[in-house]
């Protein structure tokens, strides 16, 4: 096991790591910017390392500065947690060649999986369904045109790099295409530094469903269980999570993760990821992408599974086999994952920022909270809104949906404003209760508010 580990994120996915290093009795090592210097991340650590000004391209996307810092502290191992350089090859790359482990998977894994192209190329070869659409990166404007023509619209713009919603545009009508394709180049470009893009069929109002892989440095690849991710904004950024999915039945899941498996396998993949797929109406499903690091909804999957997924990233790492098999993956109870974030719902998400003056969070049996803020805690603008994760466990899904219920209710915050009042509205909704949703609930209920305003 090694002696310390860094970890180059922030909020509370870097409590997160911080935790699980601790449980394993691993020094830890914080780093932060002078805007996040009163975070939690900062004081639960061990040392704790500054590496700039509040803005993340002086600090956390700050790439010699977090080499430094590593250098300096003597970590032996580098945990990227999600977003940042989590699924940046080339700091994967450098951290290795300073004889620190990277933990995650494989410099190549990254770049076969980051690249959208690449990664549908992959799947392809792996035996896996994909969505129709171009054989690799879109060259230009016309060329796109030529593809949805042939495929049909709608269609999506994709990033070829990056995630989180970015870089992504549907498009209905030539015309459309013609208006968007700059802007969802530009916003590439300026998210992931790569305005590379690929043209993919619009599968309409399918289902997100997410497939948790693991697996060792000895050979072992393991599919834990799948999560439904469909509840998402209209910039496709996730806002409910649950696992298992409502609507999957033992065969599908089946099939689902042992084609995450292939795909994993056939780019050397080894500690955790996520390989995301399409399901539509009829129970057919495609590939999406790979992400290449844990994910934000991580939690449901430790839930239901009673696997500690980072303190295992950790373990993986340090060389550890994994002591299971895949008939030994058993998916017990219903678990659902809401983010919190400091935005406002009435001013369409503006971000809310300033001090946090009262902070209750619920407490009761089934609930947990992964969290980086406090009473007293200043929401900087610089980073991203999430502020917390409310996750919530039952024996099935209906109490699990009545547990998220009661603990948003409970939530209670004062100083900013935060999208818990919206969150209540959604999850109280009559086809969520029931389970019957896709990618177009959210815009769906948003229109509904809308008229009931």
């Amino acid at each position: 096991m090694f002696k310390s580990v860094l970890v180059a994120n922030r909020g509370e996915i870097a409590c997160r790591v911080l935790r699980a290093c601790r449980l394993l009795g691993v020094k830890t090592v914080a780093v932060y910017s002078k805007a996040d210097a009163d975070s939690r991340h900062v004081h639960m650590a061990d040392e704790a390392f500054c590496i700039g000004e509040g803005t993340n391209s002086d600090s956390y996307l700050n790439a010699p500065n977090l080499l430094m810092a590593i250098e300096i502290t003597g970590a032996e191992a580098v945990h990227p947690g999600f977003g940042y350089f989590s699924e940046n090859a080339q700091f994967a790359e450098e951290v290795g060649l300073m004889g620190v482990k990277f933990i995650g998977p494989p410099v190549s894994a990254i770049r076969a999986m980051g690249d959208k192209a690449m990664a549908k190329e992959a799947a392809v070869a792996a035996g896996c369904p994909v969505v129709p659409g171009s054989d690799g990166v879109v060259g230009n404007e016309d060329e796109a045109e030529r593809v949805a023509d042939h495929i049909g619209y709608p269609v999506l713009l994709k990033a070829v790099a990056g995630g989180g919603g970015r870089g992504i545009r549907r498009v209905d009508s030539a015309d459309q295409l013609q208006r968007l394709w700059d802007t969802a180049r530009t916003e590439a470009q300026a998210s992931f530094g790569n305005g590379d893009m690929i043209v993919e069929k619009c599968v309409v109002e399918p289902r997100h469903v997410e497939v948790q892989i693991l697996g060792d440095e000895h050979g072992t690849m393991l599919y834990l269980g799948e999560r439904e991710c469909s509840i998402q904004n209209l910039r496709h950024q996730k806002i409910v999570e649950e696992a298992p999915c409502a609507v999957l039945d033992e065969a599908t899941r089946r099939a689902m993760g042992e084609a995450a498996v292939r795909v994993a396998k056939s780019v050397g993949y080894t500690n955790a990821g996520t390989v995301e797929f399409l399901l539509d109406r009829s129970g057919e499903f495609y590939f999406l992408e790979m992400n290449t690091r844990i994910q934000v909804e991580h939690p449901v999957t430790e839930e239901v599974t009673g696997l500690d997924l980072v303190q295992w990233q950790v373990r993986i790492a340090a060389g550890e086999p994994l002591p299971m098999t895949q008939g030994d993956v058993r998916l017990v109870g219903h678990a659902i994952e809401a983010r919190i974030t400091a935005q406002d719902p009435d001013r369409d998400f503006a971000p809310s920022t300033g001090l946090i003056t009262r902070w209750n969070p619920p407490g009761f049996g089934g609930v947990r909270l992964d969290t980086h803020v406090y009473a007293g805690f200043t929401v900087s603008p610089f980073y991203d809104p999430m502020i917390a994760k409310l996750i919530v466990k039952g024996r099935d899904r209906a109490e699990a949906v009545r547990l998220l219920q009661v603990a948003l209710e409970e939530f209670d915050v004062a100083g900013i404003q935060t999208n818990v009042p919206f969150l209540r509205r959604l999850v109280a909704h009559p086809d969520f209760v029931r389970g019957e949703v896709s990618t177009a609930f959210v815009p769906r209920f948003l229109s509904e508010s809308a008229v009931e305003a």
